[in-house]
């Protein structure tokens, strides 16, 4: 319900923004958006048309560009980044965590890298180019190292008094982190603790030491679900040596499931999640060309089975009016066991170890399934066509599908990760290949066999 409510609201924002472009009341426009929050004006930049986009882009303040950037997806990023110039770019920057930083400098023109590197000091550069050194799907290229560390022979009272003297401590920090001398992660000390435990006590009293570093090349995926199992806040974030870089906060974790289940919905349909809506034509056209190609040759292999039967086909029209039943059920029920097993793999719960098992209840279902609806179908087919022969062939090869689709789209994600390759992005067109052939042919073959 809240969340319709905020779409809604989204809704009326955006037709109120695009009201006053178009009335070309930009002061009104200024308004509504720096008056929104940075994730909110990204989505309104995402919604716009180019020329609306630029417009509004340029009416958001300079002080919320940063955060902007960092929210917007990377087709909509370059294209506002294009619209800068240098000092503006520079400007943007500043004050953004470690981590967003490093994000935006991997898309900025040479020169403005190179400047913004050169006004950091020491520290914030080492903190930087430590970020940059890892790829943006680990643990260690989604981390902040603007972290504060403690040591465990240290009292909470000298703690305390040492973070009064800092100031201030990070956002979404609920721990501190406890190292040696080395800089080694040993455990966490958590803020309540700080504030409830007796001043006196020392840091090794009361640490939490069960906590285990997040190693830096661990994929994002996994830290992901380290996140959602232990209903962590933050993680301290390690080297193989065990030497504390810095730490991921939750903020970051839930970016990377929204991505997650953008890739996953889009990518079966070919599509990429940082795809701009309104983008130009051409580059739309060029993106989706490859998977279209792809399906056309699919295609042609179905219909190259269909061809091997074509003198069956035309002694008996039926089987070219029913055809579409077979291979439409084995779709459906092929792409409701490839969308369990992705989402099980991707969430950690499927396995090498329980492959098998689920292999074999999904081909159960497959038959089950196949069988039941095999009566109905056959059952149609008798009295539409007055002929038995073909309601028993339809529910031959209904059963065969059925239990062909659950075996592949239980074995295909896993074939398919092996290979290297993304089963959200492959594997929907293989399935449905694999269905449409053995659809085609094993009620095609059944009806020259018996029919013919």
């Amino acid at each position: 319900m809240t969340e319709a409510i905020e779409q809604e609201k989204d809704t009326d924002r955006l037709q109120a923004l695009r009201d006053a472009l178009q009335e070309d009341h930009l002061p009104r426009a200024q308004e509504l958006i720096n008056d929104m929050h940075p994730a909110e004006i990204a989505v309104l930049l995402e919604s716009l048309p180019g020329p609306e986009r630029i417009t509004a882009w340029e009416l958001v303040s300079p002080e919320l560009d940063g955060e902007v950037l960092t929210h917007v997806n990377e087709n909509v990023r370059a294209t506002l980044i294009r619209e800068m110039e240098s000092h503006e770019l520079v400007a943007a920057t500043e004050g953004l965590d470690t981590d967003d930083l490093a994000d935006l400098l991997a898309e900025m023109p040479d020169e403005v890298i190179q400047h913004i590197l050169n006004t950091m000091d020491a520290q914030h550069r080492q903190r930087l180019e430590a970020v940059l050194s890892y790829p943006e799907d680990t643990a260690g290229g989604l981390m902040n190292v603007d972290t504060i560390t403690v040591r465990e022979d240290i009292t909470l009272d000298v703690v305390l008094r040492y973070l009064r003297w800092h100031g201030e401590i990070p956002e979404t920090t609920d721990n501190l982190m406890v190292v040696d001398r080395e800089g080694k992660y040993l455990g966490l000390l958590s803020l309540t603790d700080l504030l409830t435990r007796t001043p006196d006590l020392s840091v090794s009293e009361v640490m939490i030491r069960d906590v285990e570093g997040i190693n830096a090349a661990t994929p994002v995926s996994e830290v992901a679900h380290l996140f959602e199992r232990r209903d962590l806040i933050s993680a301290p974030v390690v080297n193989d040596d065990g030497k504390l870089l810095g730490r991921i906060t939750i903020d970051d974790v839930v970016d990377v499931i929204r991505d997650e289940a953008d890739h996953s919905v889009l990518s079966m349909a070919g599509l990429s999640e940082e795809e701009d809506l309104f983008a130009p034509a051409v580059t739309t056209i060029r993106r989706r060309a490859v998977w279209l190609g792809v399906n056309l040759v699919t295609a042609l292999l179905a219909s190259s089975v269909i061809d091997l039967f074509n003198a069956t086909i035309e002694q008996l029209v039926a089987l070219a009016v029913l055809m579409p039943i077979v291979a439409s059920m084995g779709g459906i029920a092929g792409s409701q066991t490839l969308t369990l097993v992705i989402r099980g793999m991707a969430q950690g719960r499927v396995g090498s170890s329980n492959a098998r098992r689920l292999l074999n209840k999904e081909l159960a279902v497959g038959l089950l399934n196949g069988a039941l609806w095999a009566v109905i179908i056959a059952a149609t087919a008798m009295l539409w066509f007055q002929n038995s022969g073909i309601g028993f062939i339809i529910g031959a090869a209904i059963v065969i599908n059925l239990a062909a689709a659950a075996a592949t789209g239980a074995t295909l994600p896993h074939v398919l990760r092996r290979l290297g390759m993304d089963p959200a992005l492959a594997g929907p067109v293989i399935l449905t290949t694999v269905t449409d052939v053995v659809g085609f042919f094993s009620f095609l073959g059944l009806a020259t066999l018996f029919l013919i």
